[in-house]
C-alpha cells in the first residue's frame, strides 16, 4: 500500500495544536525551544512548543567534533556553569600539522597558526551530552519533547503555507503493508514550524527546493565526517589539547584534514573530515581515516588504548554563498538544516544554537502579536546585523579556495584567516563562490587511480561493521527500507559500469554492496539497518538516484559520549 492508500484506509490521523513545532532536538531546535519559554515567562505570556526528534533521546543522533565555541550557549544560558552545563574541559593549547606523507610532517608554529585553527576560551565537549542537558533545561521550562517520532512529511494549508508536519506510520512491513503492530502517524500543527533536523535534513531539502531558496546562490557544498571516541593510556592524555592536520593521505586536488581533542577523564575524540567534492570514485573516506590513524602524530596517542565509539555525519561546508533564504510562508530553517556551520573553523553548535534565538526572538514576537502561517521576516533581517553574520562572512571563501586545490587552499587560509586580520580587515575585500555539486565533480573510474587500502589490523584501525557495532545502530528488520532509489535499474547501469560503483565505498556504515546474482549479472543490495544517517549518499550520488527517507522513529544509532 502507498502512503496515501494507508492514509484513506485508516484516516483521518489524530492532531496536536501547538504554537510553534520544532523539528529536531538538536542544539538549534533546543535552543530555538529554550528562548521562546524564555521569552514568555519574561513576558508573562504563555506560548506552546513542542520538539520532534527522531532518535530514541535527545542526543542519540548527535555527532560532532567537537570544540564548542561558548558565545552563543552564553548567550542562551549566562549562567550555565552554575546550572551544569557538560562544558568541562577548557581548551589548553592547539596544534596544527601538515602531514607530508606516511610518517612526516611539521608543526605550523603557533604565531603563524591562522585565526581559524585559535581555540582559546573553547572547550573540548561531547555534544550529545551538552545536548542531554540542553534538553533537560527545555524541559524544566515546560517545552515538550517526543523523541522516537520521526517528521516525514510538511503539511500545507490551501493557501501553500507550512501547518506543520506529520510523523511517520509505525508498524509497516518491507511490502508497505500495516502490520498487526501498525500505528497512524500523528499531525502536529503549528501557527510557525521551525526545521532543525542538521546537515542535508529530510524536509529541509523537500522545503528548500518547494520555495526555491536556493535560487541564485552557489550550489552547498558538504564534507563527511568520521569519528571514534577513546580511552587512552592516562600518562599520554593532555586535557584541553587541540589537534589538527592537513595534508596526507589526501592528495593535493582533495580537500580533507583530521581532528584529535583531548577530553577529561583520559578520553579523545579524533576522526577525519573529507569533502564531498572529491572526484576519484576509488577513494573510501572511511578508509582514509582509517589508515590516518597510523600516522605517528596519531598513533602515538592510540598505542595502549581502546576504541569505545564511532560514527559518521555529513556537515555543511558552503556558508554564507550556498545560504538558502532561511524563511518562507509558516516556517524557518535553522542551524546545519540552513548551511550555518563554520567550515573554516570546523564548529556549528554555537551557530545552531544563536541562529535557534533569533528564530525563537522572530517566532515569539509574532505569535504574540496574533499572527500566522507568515514569514518570520525579523529572523534574516536580525542575522544580517549578528555576530555570526560578521564571523561566517569572514569564512565564506574557505572551502570555495580549497576547490582549487590543497596548496591554494592553504595559501588562502593563511592569507585571509592570518594575514588580513592583521592588516585589519574584518572579512576578505573579494568573495568567490563554489562552481558545481559535490555529486557533479565525481569523474568516471577509468580516469582514474584506484586506491588499494590496507586490511584493518583490529587494533588501530577496523572494518565498517565492527564500527557500526560499537555506533549502537539498531533499526526494524521488517520496516520498509528508508534508503530509497529512483530508478532501480541506475546502480548497475550506470554507477557501477561507468564509476566502479562508489556508494560501496563512500558510505561508511557499508549500506551499499554490489552483490552477484545466480546468472552472475551484478545487483545493489542495499543493507538498510547499518545506516548511521550520515546523508552522505543522499549528497555523493553520481546521478542523484538514491533519496534518504525517515525510517521508523527511534531507529538509526544511539550515540554515547560522541
Amino acid at each position: 500500500m502507498t502512503p496515501q492508500e494507508i492514509l484513506e484506509q485508516f484516516g483521518p490521523r489524530e492532531s496536536m495544536e501547538y504554537d510553534v513545532v520544532i523539528v529536531g532536538a538538536g542544539p538549534g531546535g533546543l535552543a530555538t525551544a529554550i528562548r521562546l519559554k524564555q521569552l514568555a515567562e519574561k513576558a508573562g505570556k504563555e506560548i506552546s512548543v513542542c520538539v520532534l526528534e527522531k532518535g530514541s533521546e535527545p542526543g542519540a543522533h548527535i555527532l560532532s567534533g567537537a570544540v564548542m565555541d561558548p558565545k552563543a550557549i552564553t548567550e542562551l544560558f549566562p549562567n550555565w556553569k552554575e546550572l551544569g552545563a557538560p562544558l568541562n574541559q577548557p581548551v589548553t593549547s592547539d596544534e596544527v600539522w601538515f602531514l607530508t606523507n606516511e610518517t612526516g610532517g611539521f608543526k605550523t608554529p603557533n604565531a603563524l597558526i591562522p585565526n581559524n585553527f585559535h581555540n582559546e576560551g573553547a572547550y573540548v565537549i561531547s555534544l550529545g551530552n551538552v545536548v542531554r542537558w540542553l534538553a533537560q533545561q527545555a524541559e524544566n521550562l515546560g517545552v515538550e519533547i517526543f523523541p522516537g517520532f520521526a517528521a516525514a512529511e510538511v503539511l500545507y494549508n490551501d493557501d501553500g503555507s507550512v501547518k506543520g508536519v506529520a510523523t511517520g506510520n509505525l508498524g509497516i512491513n518491507k511490502q508497505g503493508e500495516p502490520t498487526e503492530n501498525f500505528q497512524l502517524g500523528m499531525e502536529l500543527l503549528a501557527k510557525y514550524t521551525v526545521f532543525a533536523e542538521g546537515a542535508r535534513g529530510h524536509l529541509g531539502k523537500r522545503l528548500i527546493e518547494k520555495f526555491k531558496l536556493a535560487d541564485g546562490k552557489a550550489p552547498q557544498s558538504f564534507g563527511i565526517g568520521i569519528k571514534e571516541l577513546w580511552e587512552i593510556d592516562p600518562a599520554k592524555a593532555k586535557p584541553g589539547l587541540v589537534v589538527h592536520t592537513a595534508g596526507w593521505p589526501m592528495d593535493k586536488d582533495t580537500f580533507g584534514g583530521g581532528f584529535l581533542y583531548h577530553l577529561e577523564d583520559n578520553k579523545i575524540t579524533l576522526g577525519f573530515v573529507v569533502g564531498l567534492d572529491y572526484q576519484n570514485p576509488w577513494l573510501s573516506p572511511f578508509e582514509e581515516m582509517q589508515r590516518w590513524k597510523l600516522h605517528p602524530t596519531i598513533k602515538q596517542y592510540l598505542e595502549g588504548g581502546k576504541r569505545l565509539s564511532y560514527g559518521a555525519r555529513a556537515i555543511n561546508n558552503g556558508m554564507i554563498p550556498s545560504l538558502p533564504k532561511t524563511v518562507f510562508p509558516g516556517g524557518a530553517l535553522i542551524g546545519c538544516d540552513a548551511g550555518f556551520l563554520n567550515a573554516s573553523r570546523i564548529k556549528g553548535s554555537h551557530a545552531a544554537i544563536k541562529t535557534g534565538m533569533l528564530c525563537a526572538e522572530a517566532a515569539f514576537e509574532a505569535v504574540t502579536a496574533g499572527r500566522q502561517f507568515d514569514e518570520l521576516s525579523a529572523y534574516p533581517a536580525a542575522f544580517e546585523k549578528s555576530w555570526l553574520h560578521d564571523e561566517l562572512e569572514a569564512a565564506g571563501n574557505f572551502k570555495p579556495w580549497f576547490k582549487k586545490g590543497m596548496y591554494v587552499g592553504m595559501l588562502m587560509t593563511g592569507i585571509e584567516h592570518w594575514l588580513l586580520p592583521r592588516l585589519g580587515f574584518k572579512s576578505p575585500p573579494w568573495k568567490i563562490k563554489n562552481p558545481v555539486t559535490d555529486h557533479g565533480r565525481l569523474k568516471p573510474a577509468a580516469e582514474c587511480a584506484k586506491i588499494d587500502y590496507p586490511k584493518p589490523d583490529g587494533k588501530f584501525t577496523f572494518d565498517r561493521l565492527s564500527s557500526v557495532f560499537v555506533s549502537n545502530t539498531n533499526h526494524e528488520e521488517q520496516q520498509p527500507a528508508h534508503l530509497t532509489l529512483k530508478d532501480a535499474s541506475v546502480p548497475v547501469n550506470i554507477n557501477l559500469a561507468k564509476y566502479a560503483g562508489p556508494e560501496s565505498r563512500y558510505c561508511p556504515a557499508g549500506v551499499y554492496e554490489f552483490v552477484k546474482n545466480d546468472d552472475n549479472t551484478d545487483r545493489l543490495q542495499i543493507n538498510a539497518q547499518n545506516c548511521v544517517h550520515c546523508k552522505t549518499c543522499d549528497i555523493k550520488d553520481p546521478t542523484q538516484n538514491i533519496v534518504w527517507v525517515t525510517p521508523e522513529g527511534g531507529g538509526g544509532p544511539n550515540y554515547s559520549g560522541m
